[in-house]
């Protein structure tokens, strides 16, 4: 588990990352001038000069959201703002879904100015924050109040929300400190999707992919929402812009799906649960396809499918953790840490999507934010997997060295045993040295001692043959109280210096043990070569024993 100190910097640095968000000076961001209320009324075929004589007409008091979709006429509140060549001001509001918009300028003196959107809607207008922004035009009376004729408005949230009479240089510092938010995240983005795709080509764990797939969709509706898009593509309808923004969203939101289930993949999940998250990740998407295929004809049902998709992925995320948590996995506070923003304002988006709170332009742009802060601590969570998943696999290998040198090893005398032996042996190609040593009497050693007493001195003899002959040499029990070495002819050993330290050995109760030993040189190239050799050492060793034993006999390879 990771230390607690390590878990408290992360603490530190998780709220340091949301007090930035929180400033005031970002608060004013995308938010920049004087709010202006909105009054509406319903078109029913009034010209605009009528209105302007009559705004007892418009309703101020009414959340615009109930007035449902259609056409409409909107008011502001009295403005008496100037707008000059040396500060001009500037209308900003919200963008939102809508057929077709013409602006009204009223000035003092009863002069009005107008601006007309084209087929493209409001996408000449777009700056960063999906803020629509018109200039004023310049003129000496004071600017009193601006009148919109909005066509076919979907009135998801409302007809004509956020607006606002700002100067130019509020409205450039707004883009300034945006266009630095949405770089910020874009960065972080683009870093790690490249990593984590480079992890995943090197180790295939699906939840680095899936990983991926959420910041490349985020990365998308960063580029649509921030209004990116509409500068790039300058030709696009805005309501296209609005419609890739649902896009993104639901490919981000089943990818967020995978992602939370892949990450927990070595926890089981209840077969219920499991299946749900299959069934959000599919209809999160499907349900932002909808909106982008049926928009035009009914983007309210359409949204509210939408809507209804990411509160079932809420939904179905807080069981997945709690199983997590009940399974006790190692990575469930840093996932928690790192998705607790992401979450819980996608729950106040889900709240602002169904009315239960106002239109708000920072709930509109929650999801960089959150996600932004979610990029930085992940990146660490996923850190933190992948070494857990690295020292999985150091200590799975480490555990295969074991075993394959237990199974290597004679587990009595710590010698490599006869099949080890072998493999190490043949395939020289180098002219070889081979001994073959057997313990003279061993019988009387067992009928004396016993067996355990029997096992102590083959353990004994095995030390003292490994001190007597080291690396390069290969030294192995061959079986019973047979032992062989193989050394390099020209690092060859001495026989009969070998017996006399094997003579000195101290045995359980100075017991005195001698050997035989039969030598024999030759190529091991092959098995064949082995077999020629053995047959040449171990008829050198039989002359040994048959010559009284304690002694050394050597062969030649072809007299053998």
């Amino acid at each position: 588990m990771v230390s607690a100190r390590i878990r408290r910097l992360l603490s530190i640095a998780l709220f340091a990352m949301l007090a930035c968000i929180v400033h005031p000076a970002h608060a004013q961001a995308g938010v920049a001038g004087q709010p202006l209320g909105v009054c509406l009324v319903r078109d029913t075929g009034q010209a605009a000069e009528a209105l302007l004589h009559h705004p007892e007409r418009f309703d101020c008091t009414t959340p615009q959201h109930r007035f449902g979709a259609g056409n409409y006429w909107a008011i502001t509140t009295p403005i008496d703002r100037r707008s000059t060549f040396m500060t001009p001001l500037v209308l900003r509001f919200a963008s939102v879904w809508h057929g077709g918009s013409t602006v009204y300028f009223v000035y003092a003196d009863g002069a009005v100015r107008r601006w007309q959107s084209d087929r493209r809607g409001l996408t000449p207008l777009i700056q960063l924050g999906a803020i629509a922004q018109l200039p004023v035009p310049v003129r000496d009376p004071a600017l009193v109040r601006v009148l919109v004729h909005v066509e076919h408005a979907a009135n998801l949230r409302g007809v004509l929300m956020g607006v606002r009479i700002a100067t130019l240089a509020e409205s450039d510092h707004a883009n300034l400190v945006l266009a630095a938010l949405y770089a910020f995240f874009a960065g972080v983005a683009l870093a790690l999707i490249v990593y984590n795709f480079a992890l995943w080509c090197a180790m295939r764990h699906r939840f680095q992919l899936h990983y991926c797939m959420l910041l490349s969709a985020l990365l998308g509706y960063t580029i649509s929402s921030s209004g990116a898009l509409a500068w790039a593509a300058p030709l696009l309808a805005n309501n296209d812009r609005i419609r890739f923004n649902y896009l993104f969203v639901g490919l981000a939101g089943g990818a967020a799906a995978l992602f939370t289930r892949s990450f927990f993949e070595d926890q089981k999940l209840p077969r219920w649960l499991d299946r749900g998250s299959q069934i959000v990740a599919m209809a999160v998407p499907l349900s932002a396809l909808a909106v982008v295929v049926l928009g035009a004809n009914n983007l309210r049902c359409a949204d509210l499918l939408y809507t209804l998709a990411f509160g079932g992925l809420l939904a179905i995320i807080v069981p997945t953790l709690w199983s997590a948590w009940r399974q006790g996995s190692r990575f469930l506070w840093l996932f928690a840490a790192a998705w607790s923003a992401p979450f819980l304002l996608a729950c106040v988006r889900v709240l602002a999507a169904v009315h239960l709170l106002p239109w708000n332009f920072w709930i509109d742009n929650s999801t960089i934010l959150s996600i932004g802060t979610e990029a930085l601590v992940s990146s660490l969570a996923v850190a933190y997997r992948i070494k857990f998943l690295r020292d999985e696999r150091d200590a799975a290998l480490t555990r295969e060295l074991v075993a394959r040198e237990l199974a290597d090893i004679d587990p009595l005398t710590g010698l490599l045993n006869r099949r080890a032996f072998l493999h190490r042996a043949i395939g020289r190609t180098k002219p070889q040295q081979l001994l073959l040593i057997d313990i003279d009497h061993f019988k009387r050693v067992n009928e004396t001692l016993g067996h355990d007493g029997g096992d102590e001195v083959l353990r004994l003899f095995a030390r003292a043959l490994r001190a007597a002959a080291p690396e390069p040499v290969l030294v192995a029990r061959m079986g019973g109280e047979e032992f062989a070495l193989l050394v390099p002819l020209d690092a060859r050993i001495e026989p009969e210096a070998l017996l006399a330290t094997l003579r000195k050995a101290r045995m359980p109760f100075d017991l005195t043990i001698t050997a035989s030993i039969g030598t024999c040189a030759g190529p091991v190239t092959n098995e064949i070569d082995w077999k020629a050799l053995y047959r040449c050492a171990d008829g050198a060793l039989f002359d040994a024993k048959a010559a009284g034993r304690d002694r050394v006999r050597a062969s030649l390879l072809g007299a053998a």
